[in-house]
C-alpha cells in the first residue's frame, strides 16, 4: 500500500518513536514538582521545549504546548484578539486558511466582531497589497498560513509580516504543512503548528507568542504552559514531538529536493496521461511533496475508491467526498474544476517506484470512472496532440528517422514522445530538435528505456 496522504498525516517517524518509548520510563511525573521524578520529567520539557522554539525561530519563553494544532490555532487566535480588544474587533484572514482559522473567525463574528477574507489568484495565493488593502484603524489580528493543506501553495509570508507590522498589526501564522520544512520567514507575531503533520505523533501542538505581542488568555487559566494550555502536558508526546521536528529539519533539504522530483513529474505527466485534467496550485511557490489536479466527468469519491483499491492513498477536495456536498473552500476561492479533485501529499522516503505505479494505474481508474458515469468520450484532436514512438531495441539513427516520420502529423504546440534505450538517443534527438528549430522539452523515466519529449513550435 502507498500511503499518499501525509498533508493530512504523515506516518510516525523513527525518531519520534524512539523518543516516546524512551520518554515514558521517565517523563510520567508531574514536571511542576520538586522531588526528582518531577525534577526529570522538567528537564525532558524543557530540553523539549528548547529544541522546538529552535526550529521555529522563537525563544523558549515563547513557546507552549497545546493539544493539537488545532487548539494551538484557536488558542492563539482568540487570545491575540482579546489582548487587543481596545485597538478593535476587526479580523483579517486569506480565503484558503485551514477550516480552523476559518471556524476561529466564525466564532469572533458570532460575538459581534468583524472579518474580512482576503481573495486568492487561480493558483491559490494572495498578496501583500490585498492585505495592506484589507487593513483598517481597527483591526486586530491578521491570519495567513504559511502553506496551503489541499493545493500546497506556498504564501508570502515575509511580505504580508511587514505590511502588518508597519500598521502595527501582529500577524498569526498557520505553519502546520510547512514547519517540518523550514522556519517561517518574516516578522510573524504569533505561529501555531501541529506534530502529526512532521511525522510527529498526535495530539501535540505549538503556540509561539512573540514578547510584545499583547495576549490574553480566553477562558479557564491555570499555571501550565504560561497559561495558555491549561492541563497535565504529555511529557513523552511533547518529546517525541521535539525529537522529530529536530530529525525531519536535518533531513529537509536533501528530502525537498527528491520529492520536488517527484511532484513535478506527477504534475507534468498526469495532463498527458489523463485528457480533460486540471494541475491546481502554484507550479513554483510551492511545497515540495504535494500536488493535486481535478479530472472532469469524474465522481471524485469513485476515484477515491478505485486508487484505494489499487493500493493507494489518497484525498480529495471534491464536493462528493463531503458530508456537506460542497467543493473545498480552497478550490472554491481558486475558482477551480473541483470535481474529481486528487491531492496527492508524498510523505518524506516516498519510492520513485510508487510513483510511477501511481501514473501507470492513474489513467485507467479515470477512465473506468468516466465509463461508469457514461461520460463523453475525449475529443479526437486531444488524441492527436501526442504521439508516442516506441524506439526501443533499435539504435542510433533509427530512433531520430521515426520521430522525423512522424512530426509531419503533430499539430503545433503537440508533442512526440520517443521512447529509446539506447544511449545514444540523449545525444542525438536534441541535436535535431536544434537544427530543425523544434522544442527540446527533456527526458523522463519511462518503464523501460527513457521517453524524450519533444514539442513542435513551427
Amino acid at each position: 500500500m502507498a500511503y499518499f496522504d501525509a498533508a493530512s498525516a504523515a506516518p510516525l517517524h523513527p525518531v519520534a518513536r524512539q523518543a516516546l518509548q524512551a520518554s515514558l520510563d521517565e517523563g510520567w511525573a508531574d514536571p511542576a514538582r520538586l522531588y526528582k521524578e518531577g525534577r526529570r520529567a522538567r528537564l525532558l520539557l524543557d530540553a523539549a521545549r528548547e529544541a522546538a522554539a529552535e526550529a521555529v525561530g522563537c525563544r523558549p519563553d515563547e513557546l507552549s504546548f497545546t493539544s493539537s494544532g488545532t487548539r494551538a490555532v484557536h488558542t492563539g487566535v482568540a487570545g491575540a484578539l482579546a489582548g487587543r480588544r481596545r485597538a478593535g474587533r476587526h479580523l483579517i484572514v486569506s480565503a484558503v486558511e485551514h477550516s480552523s482559522v476559518l471556524h476561529s473567525a466564525e466564532a469572533h463574528e458570532a460575538e459581534g466582531g468583524t472579518v474580512t477574507q482576503v481573495a486568492v489568484d487561480r493558483a491559490g495565493r494572495v498578496t501583500a497589497a490585498s492585505y495592506a488593502e484589507a487593513l483598517r484603524p481597527d483591526t486586530a489580528l491578521a491570519c495567513l498560513q504559511s502553506a496551503n493543506h489541499e493545493v500546497g501553495t506556498a504564501q508570502p509570508v515575509a511580505e504580508v509580516a511587514e505590511v502588518c507590522r508597519a500598521a502595527g498589526v501582529p500577524l498569526l501564522v498557520d505553519a502546520a504543512q510547512s514547519l517540518g520544512w523550514g522556519p517561517v520567514d518574516g516578522n510573524w507575531s504569533l505561529l501555531a503548528a501541529s506534530a502529526h503533520k512532521w511525522g510527529g505523533p498526535s495530539g501535540v501542538g505549538l503556540l509561539a507568542v512573540r514578547k510584545g505581542v499583547r495576549f490574553s488568555v480566553r477562558g479557564p487559566v491555570d499555571e501550565r504552559e504560561s497559561g495558555r494550555a491549561a492541563g497535565f502536558e504529555n511529557i513523552p508526546a511533547i518529546v517525541a514531538a521535539a525529537a522529530s521536528l529536530r530529525a525531519v529539519r536535518a533531513e529537509a533539504a536533501a528530502e525537498a529536493v527528491r520529492l520536488r522530483e517527484l511532484t513535478e513529474r506527477i504534475r507534468a505527466r498526469v495532463p498527458r496521461l489523463v485528457p480533460d485534467v486540471e494541475v491546481v496550485g502554484d507550479p513554483v511557490h510551492r511545497l515540495p511533496g504535494i500536488v493535486t489536479f481535478s479530472c472532469l466527468y469524474v465522481d471524485g469519491e469513485a476515484l477515491l475508491h478505485e486508487l484505494d483499491r489499487e493500493g493507494f492513498s489518497v484525498s480529495s477536495g471534491s464536493s462528493c467526498t463531503s458530508s456537506t456536498l460542497t467543493p473545498s473552500h480552497v478550490l472554491k476561492a481558486m475558482g477551480v474544476l473541483s470535481e474529481g479533485n486528487v491531492r496527492v501529499s508524498l510523505p518524506p522516503g516516498t519510492p520513485q517506484e510508487d510513483v510511477e505505479r501511481f501514473l501507470e494505474v492513474l489513467p485507467g481508474a479515470v477512465a473506468g470512472v468516466r465509463e461508469k458515469l457514461g461520460a463523453p468520450a475525449p475529443a479526437a484532436q486531444v488524441l492527436q496532440e501526442e504521439v508516442v514512438v516506441d524506439s526501443l531495441g533499435k539504435r542510433c539513427p533509427i530512433p531520430v528517422i521515426e520521430l522525423a516520420k512522424v512530426f509531419g502529423d503533430v499539430p503545433v504546440g503537440g508533442t512526440v514522445r520517443v521512447l529509446s534505450d539506447d544511449e545514444a538517443a540523449r545525444l542525438d534527438i536534441p541535436a535535431w530538435c536544434e537544427m530543425r528549430g523544434q522544442e527540446y522539452v527533456g527526458e523522463e523515466p519511462a518503464d523501460r528505456g527513457t521517453a524524450y519529449l519533444i514539442r513542435r513550435v513551427s
